[in-house]
């Protein structure tokens, strides 16, 4: 594609036409190595390219996510891979604006869009005049849209909890519901409010979600309390003594010796325009002067759709301008769209699209700033003043939820651990039913065990976004299918991520105080939003029970407390620089350090992934963490082979030493022996005999010989030696030859070796006169006692 973006320079050519499969035949196709557990292949599509980064390779929808394998690195691409609750929007007839410097050579083009929920904005182009498409597009349409909540994948327990002091007491008087349908099953009140009281409190509140407290500062005795707006009217007028003597009790006790009542802030998150706008639907906010010593001020923050629309602004920038966007151009070139409404980016010399980026990111952040500053400011006041806080803002559990789940984590050090915070989401977020459903646009329960919302059933037409102006693809032209498909309802909305944004902000902040690290919160926010676990399905704690989500779906805490055992004290999870002892009190930022700046490990992990991790603290510590793993991976396998040379070594010195130690003893055998042939030669030598030690058993000379072999001894193994026999040869030399013929009678006479048992040496020529032993007297006796081992002389 050159860079450029242009479709023209793709060449299908190189793309192999899917095999034909007959009716029923089964599209898995060698992907069960990248499927999860019980996860099955409903469609496919071959030879796909993900335009984003222009990977080729397979598409499949599966009954949890859509999954893309690459072609050539035969893995899982994350960027082409969702699950199908975070899809928001569909659009199968997507139309591609031709660079002006290319001509378009009008080639078909099979393209479906899919624009996720997780900041994800993707293309995928398919072979043309084949219907891979369509069946992609088809199933993506049923099961991104599930009817009811079992058709989702399919835990949450709480234990006892007992309270009792002086001020509160745990009531269960809704243990059934009947209080309040969206509120948990124990609730935290004032010990001088009845329970009684409270269901006539009740009534005076939207959605009867009543003044209850959430979080007690255990030194002073402040709480931070939650509720809905009041039932006043238009007009305001409207009041309940219940509902004053429940909210009066929230501050009438101090720890100072007079006993005096503690101050009540009413925080109405809303604008106050808006405050009064609900009073035409009955709702409203307070009049200070119904309740004592107490103060309503108003945050400002805005609704639902406002949050939503923004972060629709502003995803739709971040696509088209990253260094990985959805129409496959990088952003120093891209000038797809229509340039008369919104002009070239930078590399046309026209610099609006840096104006509007101000003004989408400024927006957003400017959302984030205000939670931020509502959330601190009531932190305040519970820390320094002592004072209590009442929450609220039209229904009790979007705005309100962010803000008191928030300060919680400012005035608590316990919050900021892992198990801390899943204590705070199970309190502030599940227990007091934030709609998760509505706001993620997935199915729940109705009151008669239907499906209550039927949304997903009617596909939204229209633009891409309900932000004016939007078409980073181009304009969409007519189609058999609905263009765009939402996921969504009306009441979609980025709740949940507002306030895990302002976590980043605070980790940014404060980097030592945190046990969790960004990366965590990534995570946590993707596992929310894929629905594959049951914690966060309904819209109510009441709701998860009726369905059997809790017990029947697998615990989301359970599965990041596995990954964070399988990497260790080393884990990406795992913030490297939290110090419990710096930061074990509450944090109180303050109001000009309250600047957020766009959070990158999200928003711009698909369309900016190395700038997303590159100023990042923990990214680069556990980058270095990573190395270090390595090489002493490294290191431990050097130790290993070093270790194991040693032995080796130690084993042949050990062969050494033994053999040091036979040529020893074979050196000290050999040296007697020497000794002993040197004594029988000098015995030998000694009655006038010569000896003569030979391999060889020829004699060349001509003399008498007396001779026997000696075998040489043989090793401890019973092994003989190699060289075989020599032979020891003893001559008696005379002056002539001896004679052959028989002895005479000089033999009885003279002969020395002659005695009266007969001849002392038969076996040896006799000797005649005149010979060397004519008149020798030799000591025969003596001879034989001479020590000669019998070795020395084999068998004859």
């Amino acid at each position: 594609m050159d860079g450029s973006g242009s479709w023209d320079a793709i060449d299908w050519n190189q793309i192999e036409d899917p095999r034909p499969r007959r009716p029923g035949q089964a599209v898995k196709e060698s992907m069960d190595d990248f499927l999860l557990e019980d996860e099955e292949v409903i469609a496919q599509g071959h030879g796909v390219i993900l335009l984003n980064n222009r990977e080729a390779g397979t598409l499949s929808v599966t009954n949890f996510r859509l999954l893309f394998v690459s072609q050539a690195k035969k893995c899982v691409i994350d960027l082409g891979t969702i699950p199908l609750t975070t899809i928001e929007k569909l659009n199968d007839d997507v139309k591609l604006q031709p660079l002006p410097h290319l001509s378009d050579k009008s080639r078909p083009r099979e393209l479906l869009q899919v624009i996720g929920k997780d900041m994800r904005i993707i293309v995928f182009a398919f072979v043309p005049k084949t219907k891979q498409k369509n069946e992609v597009f088809d199933a993506l349409r049923r099961y991104t849209k599930p009817a009811n909540l079992k058709s989702l994948p399919q835990s949450r327990g709480a234990g006892e909890v007992s309270l009792s002091n002086d001020w509160w007491r745990l009531t269960r008087v809704n243990s059934s519901y009947s209080l309040c349908s969206t509120y948990p099953s124990e609730l935290i009140v004032p010990r001088s409010i009845s329970d009684e009281d409270l269901f006539q409190a009740s009534t005076f509140r939207s959605g009867k979600r009543l003044p209850v407290i959430s979080w007690c500062d255990p030194g002073s005795g402040a709480v931070l309390a939650r509720s809905s707006q009041p039932m006043v009217g238009l007009m305001m007028n409207f009041r309940n003594n219940a509902d004053e003597k429940l909210v009066c009790a929230l501050s009438s006790r101090t720890t100072d010796d007079k006993g005096s009542p503690r101050k009540l802030y009413i925080i109405d998150a809303r604008p106050r325009a808006n405050a009064l706008a609900n009073g035409a639907k009955g709702g409203g906010s307070e009049s200070s002067s119904n309740y004592a010593r107490s103060e309503v001020l108003f945050l400002g923050i805005q609704n639902i759709h406002t949050m939503r629309d923004s972060l629709s602004r502003l995803r739709d920038y971040v696509d088209a301008h990253g260094s990985i966007s959805s129409n496959g151009s990088p952003s120093a070139v891209s000038v797809v769209g229509d340039r008369r409404n919104r002009g070239s980016t930078w590399g046309g010399g026209n610099l609006n699209s840096m104006t509007s980026f101000s003004s989408t990111l400024g927006e957003w952040l400017n959302h984030i700033q205000n939670i931020l500053v509502g959330a601190s400011w009531i932190a305040a006041q519970i820390a320094e003043e002592a004072a209590s806080v009442l929450v609220h803002c039209s229904d009790g559990w979007d705005r309100t939820t962010q803000l008191v789940a928030l300060a919680c984590l400012l005035l608590d050090p316990y919050y900021r651990t892992f198990s801390g915070f899943q204590a705070l989401v199970e309190k502030d977020w599940l227990a007091f039913g934030h709609p998760f459903a509505e706001r993620m646009g997935v199915p729940t329960v109705a009151e008669n065990g239907g499906s209550q919302y039927e949304l997903l059933r009617q596909p939204s037409l229209g633009n891409l976004s309900s932000s004016p102006g939007r078409n980073v693809l181009g304009a969409s032209g007519p189609s058999s299918h609905a263009s765009v498909q939402s996921q969504t309802s009306n009441n979609s909305s980025p709740i949940l991520l507002q306030w895990l944004d302002c976590i980043s902000q605070l980790l940014r902040l404060y980097p030592s105080a945190f046990q969790f690290s960004s990366k965590f919160l990534v995570d946590f926010l993707d596992s929310v939003l894929s629905c594959r676990f049951g914690n966060f399905l309904c819209n109510s704690e009441r709701e998860r029970e009726q369905s059997g989500a809790t017990s029947s779906c697998r615990c989301m805490w359970s599965y990041l407390a596995d990954l964070r055992a399988s990497g260790g004290i080393f884990h990406e999870h795992y913030n490297p620089f939290y110090d419990p002892v710096k930061h074990n009190g509450a944090l109180l930022p303050p109001a000009a350090a309250l600047a957020p700046t766009l959070w990158p490990q999200f928003y711009l992990r698909w369309t900016c992934p190395i700038e997303s991790q590159g100023g990042d603290l923990e990214s680069q510590w556990h980058a270095m963490n990573k190395k270090y793993a390595e090489a002493m991976k490294a290191k431990d396998i050097a130790e290993w082979r070093a270790k194991d040379i040693k032995m080796k070594m130690e084993s042949v010195k050990q062969d050494l030493q033994r053999e040091r130690r036979a040529s020893s003893t074979a050196l000290a055998t050999a040296q007697s022996a020497q000794r002993e042939n040197a004594a029988i030669k000098k015995a030998i030598e000694s009655i006038g005999c010569t000896i003569k030690f030979s391999t060889s058993e020829n004699q060349e000379d001509r003399t008498e010989v007396l001779s026997c072999s000696l075998r040489r001894g043989t090793d401890a193994r019973g092994q003989e030696d190699e060289n075989g026999d020599f032979s020891v040869s003893i001559s008696a030399i005379e002056d002539g030859l001896v004679s052959e013929a028989p002895g005479d009678h000089f033999c009885e006479s003279l002969c020395p070796f002659r005695t009266r048992e007969g001849c002392r040496w038969p076996d040896a020529p006799c000797a005649q006169l005149g010979s060397q032993f004519v008149g020798l007297k030799a000591n025969f006796d003596a001879f034989d006692r001479l020590s000669i081992q019998d070795c020395y002389f084999g068998p004859e």
